[in-house]
């Protein structure tokens, strides 16, 4: 499949919406964030100068729907997978829940396309945006829920305030890379002894 092409669906909005996020994940690729416009996506789409708007709200908005929409399946099966594990009594290893996040993202990372995504998510969450995901797996409650079942002692609290530390140091490596070309296996070394820190 061709990664622009819009995707059939029933719904003319649905479609549209499609189509408003394939058309800017390729302008956001070719020119980068700053340089592409609402009014340059609406055009690049062919369509009414005011179609990000009506379906988004906002540039803003556009790019949280697109980042949900690629990357939610980056995690999705993962993440089901290691609830159903829970579900059947498993307990977690810090090392475990790391590899959750740092795997897909060293996959993306070595992808153009993927690299995109990741710069703009770090854009997100490193500029503390408040976008309204829709996917559970977006949030930070499922991670706290999973860190405490690691590590029992950790308060609520404690691990509320790890994991944006960690999703952020995570983000930076693999959105902007850090001098020295540090491994990845360095990073979640680092990344695993500051949650399970006392």
């Amino acid at each position: 499949m061709d990664l622009w092409s819009p995707v059939v669906v029933p719904s003319t909005d649905t479609t549209t919406r499609e189509r408003l996020l394939n058309v800017a994940e390729r302008l956001l690729l070719e020119s980068g964030y700053d340089a592409v416009s609402v009014r340059s996506i609406c055009t690049a789409a062919g369509m009414n100068p005011a179609a990000v708007h009506y379906h988004f709200g906002s540039k803003d908005a556009l790019i949280a729907a697109l980042l949900e929409a690629r990357l939610a399946p980056v995690w999705r099966q993962r993440l089901d997978e290691a609830t159903e594990r829970r579900a059947n009594g498993w307990v977690p290893a810090v090392a475990e829940l790391v590899d959750l996040v740092v795997v897909p993202l060293a996959d993306l990372a070595a992808d153009p396309v993927g690299k995109l995504r990741l710069r703009l998510l770090a854009r997100f969450v490193l500029g503390r945006h408040e976008p309204a995901w829709t996917s559970r797996w977006f949030g930070l409650q499922p991670w706290i829920e999973l860190l405490r079942q690691a590590r029992p002692e950790l308060s609520k609290a404690d691990a509320a305030h790890r994991w944006p530390l960690a999703f952020g140091l995570v983000l930076q490596f693999f959105a902007d890379g850090v001098p020295g070309e540090v491994p990845a296996g360095t990073l979640r070394a680092f990344v695993i002894a500051g949650l399970e820190g006392s």
